[in-house]
């Protein structure tokens, strides 16, 4: 029993913090001696041709916003095409946007599911490079021009963007948990692409070489994550920038980020399956490696270890009340159990102490895995994206 406490505490203490120590500790002594010279001025006339894929299912309240944004951002107009794609959509979102000369769209009415209007829309695209991107989301000016930077080295076949959550001095749990999920997300991405390669990519800003691109199965539910990681396991790295970021407001609440959080748990399970030679470390050595560390653990073992080290803990408190670590364990498991719980109470309160939500977001998310990976075991899970209520449409001007 001791034996298996341990096995699990150290596969949640590595899973959430002892990767990314280590990560951190590679980074600092990479970068120590490093002087970080000035980038050389933008050569405009050499900047390649971009397109912007935005696949947008009835997102016609974003449309305005989302032109505004892409048109603002700090690139030459003339080598940028805006393609968006609204298969399915029947709020106007395409009557509106056949209206624009400004951009491309493509459209037709039957709903198929995210994945498959991205590889008809592929189909589309001439430029070298594309940029996908959330309709709901909006782009850092400099976005593009990062990306295309980045892209400068022939090693790179896809670009990771980060995720940032819309902050307010005020905010509930999901707001609160969320950012600061995002804020040590984007840390590690950061000090993986240092190390190696990023894992994987978030849908709402990624790029890719367009000749990299091969169609996904019709019924995928993590696109951005297979097609990242399919470009990474063909020997190209991920590269990912700080200043290559999308905005994005928070769930309206902790039951809209529920919905979001057990499908992307649902898809996590189909992806290990599609991906599961990236398990080999003979093949992929240091791919694997991070892999497993920042994904698969998280999405497998790690919840269950949470699950099961409640009751080895309590077991072995009362089994012997002379072993002081375990019981000094117990109370600590209890007390942030007990922060969790004023987490939950407070749910929907908005506070400027945003750490006190941190106990209760990592117990919600985890409890979502386990959820997520009983609803694809069952085949419940649709391709379909079912919309999570945001809690606010962001400006952009």
């Amino acid at each position: 029993m001791e034996f298996l406490f341990w096995i699990l505490l150290i596969i949640i203490f590595y899973s959430y913090l002892g990767y990314g120590l280590a990560l951190y500790t590679w980074y600092s002594f990479q970068n120590k001696n490093n002087n970080h010279p000035e980038e050389d001025p933008i050569d405009w006339e050499s900047l390649p041709e971009i397109t912007l894929f935005i696949a947008a299912y009835n997102e016609y309240e974003y449309l305005e916003e989302k032109i505004l944004n892409s048109l603002d951002l700090d690139y030459p107009q003339e080598k940028l095409t805006i393609l968006f794609v609204t298969d399915g959509s029947d709020d106007g979102s395409y009557e509106y946007l056949r209206k624009d000369e400004r951009v491309h769209v493509i459209h037709e009415p039957e709903r198929k599911g995210k994945i498959n209007a991205m590889n008809r829309g592929m189909q589309s695209v001439r430029t070298p490079y594309v940029v996908f991107t959330d309709c709901n989301t909006y782009l850092g000016r400099n976005s593009l021009l990062t990306i295309a930077h980045l892209f400068e080295d022939k090693e790179v076949g896809c670009v990771s963007g980060e995720k940032r959550i819309f902050g307010k001095k005020t905010d509930t749990a999901s707001g609160s948990g969320e950012g600061i999920y995002w804020q040590y997300e984007s840390a590690v991405k950061h000090w993986e692409a240092s190390l190696h390669t990023t894992i994987g990519a978030a849908g709402e800003l990624f790029a890719i070489r367009t000749e990299l691109f091969e169609e996904v199965e019709p019924d995928t539910i993590l696109d951005d994550f297979i097609i990242s990681m399919r470009i990474a396991m063909k020997g190209y790295k991920i590269a990912y920038h700080p200043n290559a970021y999308a905005i994005e407001a928070a769930s309206l609440n902790v039951k809209e980020e529920m919905k979001r959080k057990v499908r992307i748990a649902s898809g996590s399970i189909q992806s290990i399956l599609r991906l599961k030679a990236l398990l080999n470390p003979f093949e992929y050595p240091l791919l694997s490696w991070q892999y497993v560390s920042h994904k698969v653990l998280r999405w497998t073992l790690t919840p269950v270890s949470i699950a099961l080290l409640i009751p080895l803990n309590a077991y072995l408190m009362l089994s012997g009340p002379e072993n002081k670590l375990y019981w000094t364990l117990g109370l600590a498991q209890a007390f942030f159990y007990l922060l969790a719980a004023v987490g939950w109470f407070l749910q929907g309160k908005q506070t400027k102490t945003k750490l006190i939500f941190v106990p209760y977001y990592f117990c919600f998310m985890n409890y979502a895995q386990l959820v997520g990976i009983f609803r694809y075991l069952k085949g419940k899970q649709s391709v379909n994206w079912e919309k999570a209520g945001r809690s606010k449409p962001l400006q952009t001007h």
